[in-house]
């Protein structure tokens, strides 16, 4: 497609032709479009409300304002609610706390491992059980 149909696709799409997408060159237009649409708007294995809540906890995390404003918007357009939209934020916090505290702690990895594992095998016999 050349620029202008690949505009129309985004217009008729979104209803809207974004800036940041006007700023592409013509050799990533289509392609970066297609990606965009396949990867956060078509239907995948994870349904776009759960897509969406990771994209809202990725931007929390990478401090990346436009990410947090699409995706929080995004999420709710696929039926998120602020308490889920509030977990997912709250599960990024969390998680990267762990992750500064055990990177800078230099655990060893291969203990990590084995303990992950152990906890994994303990809640699967618990379930198993109730």
């Amino acid at each position: 497609m050349n620029r202008k149909q690949v505009y129309a696709d985004i217009e008729a799409t979104l209803g809207v032709l974004p800036g940041f997408l006007k700023a592409l060159p013509d050799t990533t237009l289509e392609l970066e479009w297609q990606l965009m649409k396949r990867s956060q708007m078509e239907e995948g294995p994870i349904p776009n409300k759960f897509r969406e809540l990771i994209g809202v906890a990725m931007s929390a995390v990478t401090k990346c304002r436009y990410c947090a404003y699409y995706h929080t918007e995004m999420a709710k357009l696929n039926g998120a609610t602020e308490a889920e939209i509030e977990d997912a934020i709250h599960f990024a916090k969390s998680s990267a706390g762990w992750s500064a505290y055990i990177n800078g702690m230099q655990t060893d990895f291969e203990q990590f491992k084995r303990e992950v594992q152990t906890a994994c095998k303990h809640v699967r016999q618990l379930a198993h059980a109730a």
